[in-house]
């Protein structure tokens, strides 16, 4: 009974003992309140920052993860490069290419056996026209392995079928803007719509995918908004077939108006203008395993050079590589950032430490009293470690609000998307406390090593 009595009574000692310490400590703090601020501003600071570049880098990885959903899994993009005559390899001058062909995507499908699907892709700018609305589209023939390479959700209607195909039926499919531009909140499935000469009837409506235009421009992609979707016979039949050549186009050829063009330079010398002979746009090419995403790409450039007579009129772009190599740089560039901000945080550590030293001068005389009047040398310890970690965790704190308010202006006025995830507040917040108890350690040990009377005798 008396030793239960004497251990709750040394325990509530104890508990009392730390109290009156932490008293202490915070009297101190508020009592210096303008250098108090001061020493925590490195803090706040290298806190904010810190949470600022890990939301940028959050950020950078999640356009990544964006992009790649976007382009579909596993995929190769095959798309002409087109040169004048002036811009063509001498090596090329004098041999003949078709161009990108519907006989190339169906050889590399047929022939190359780690290839899933093959879609080919025709693209023609034109305007669309519906109950006296007029406005400029994109249409694209795509055959249906197109909307499950780029992962296109339906979100009314259906997919193309078997006689739209081989018929080269005038059907389509729209994206949501369309259909919001041009139908508003009817159902479009069955109604029609005018594209350049051609009526088209919906069959389906698909969601909208936003990607940027360099990215698209990078990647080899097309448009996925504002854009109608037609069979890709269809397109060759109703609108344009540039491997088709008519008498009257050789007739212009002979003038040079249907091969060429020409276009004044800032000399006023006249230059022959780039004329797309190829007659798809892209051919889009989705591999059953990433590993073979590499040697598939390098068949596909191999086989498409030989049936194009020598000629590298095309190039092979293999969009998930871009985009790791991208995230790559972007992760690179973010733990540099990183480390960076991870410096500042160290730096204002250093600033504690140093204040706190000046302090433990600044009070020889107090901690003389305290030690002569019986306060142990852990008492000491505990005052000013408390008061370090107390500047260092209100520092922390306050900067954790910057840099959520720093994330979010950058995303605002820069338009860079940054994420603020919390396990950077926490690593910010924990790395604040960490720093607040290493740094002021050291003042608080050579606080409790004092010497009472050399203290008292201390001016």
């Amino acid at each position: 009974m008396k030793e239960s009595f004497k251990k709750s009574r040394r325990e509530k000692f104890t508990a009392e003992r730390v109290f009156y310490n932490l008293n202490i400590a915070f009297e101190a703090v508020f009592a210096n309140r303008f250098r108090s601020i001061l020493t925590a501003l490195g803090i706040i600071f290298g806190v904010a920052a810190v949470i600022a570049m890990l939301a940028i880098g959050s950020g950078a990885r999640q356009e990544i993860l964006d992009q790649m959903k976007l382009i579909g899994v596993n995929n190769i993009i095959v798309r002409p490069i087109l040169s004048s005559d002036s811009e063509m390899k001498d090596e090329y001058k004098g041999k003949f290419s078709p161009g990108l062909t519907i006989n190339d995507a169906e050889s590399i499908k047929s022939i190359i056996p780690t290839v899933a699907k093959v879609s080919p892709e025709i693209e023609i700018s034109t305007f669309a026209v519906r109950d006296g609305i007029r406005k400029q589209i994109r249409v694209a023939g795509v055959t249906p392995d197109y909307f499950d390479l780029f992962n296109l959700r339906f979100i009314a209607g259906a997919m193309f079928v078997d006689d739209n195909l081989k018929n080269g039926d005038p059907v389509c499919i729209i994206g949501n803007s369309v259909k919001i531009a041009f139908f508003g909140n009817t159902n479009p499935i069955g109604k029609q719509i005018k594209c350049g000469n051609n009526w088209l009837t919906v069959v389906g409506v698909i969601e909208d995918r936003l990607i940027k235009e360099d990215n698209m421009e990078s990647l080899g992609v097309g448009q996925f908004t504002n854009t109608v979707y037609a069979p890709v016979k269809t397109i060759l039949l109703r609108f344009n077939d540039r491997s088709f050549v008519s008498a009257t186009d050789i007739s212009r050829a002979k003038e040079s108006t249907w091969a060429r063009s020409f276009i004044s330079n800032n000399n006023g010398e006249q230059q022959s203008q780039v004329v797309n002979y190829h007659q798809l746009d892209r051919i889009i090419v989705q591999v059953d395993e990433s590993e073979n995403l590499a040697s598939t790409a390098s068949v596909i450039k191999r086989m498409l050079k030989r049936k194009h007579n020598g000629v590298e009129d095309f190039e092979v772009i293999i969009p998930e590589v871009l985009l790791k190599q991208e995230q790559r740089t972007k992760d690179i560039f973010n733990i540099v950032l990183g480390a960076i901000a991870g410096i500042s945080l160290i730096v204002g550590g250093i600033g504690i430490m140093n204040i706190m030293l000046a302090s433990v001068m600044e009070r020889t005389r107090e901690i003389g009293v305290r030690l002569a009047i019986g306060a142990k040398k852990s008492d000491v310890v505990l005052q000013f470690l408390a008061e370090s970690t107390f500047i260092s965790l209100t520092g922390g704190i306050i900067g954790v609000f910057l840099g959520i308010l720093l994330s979010k202006l950058i995303m605002k006025f820069a338009g860079i998307l940054t994420i603020v995830s919390p396990e950077s507040i926490l690593i910010s917040f924990g790395v604040a406390a960490i720093i607040g108890i290493g740094f002021g350690f050291m003042p608080a040990r050579k606080a409790a090593e004092k010497d009472p009377v050399n203290s008292l005798r201390y001016e």
